[in-house]
């Protein structure tokens, strides 16, 4: 490979090559970034509303009384 590019000038390996990349898997690229992207949020609204709903019970479930057994939750 290297001397494929021996010979070329230097706007060809690093301008031209990359500008063709871009262009052929743009679409590839694109879509696994807005997977990852979608992927992220959706376990950040997750941790979120387990958090609020921890919270919540935590609030309503009334803190000082306590279950005789200490397996329940």
């Amino acid at each position: 490979m290297r001397e494929v590019f021996a010979g070329m000038p230097w706007w060809v390996k690093w301008v031209a090559v990359p500008l063709l990349a871009l262009f052929v898997f743009g679409g590839v690229i694109t879509s696994i970034l807005g997977a990852l992207i979608s992927l992220v949020f959706k376990l950040l609204l997750f941790v979120g509303l387990v958090g609020g709903l921890v919270l919540l019970v935590k609030k309503f479930s009334g803190r000082g009384a306590k279950s005789s057994s200490s397996g329940e939750w």
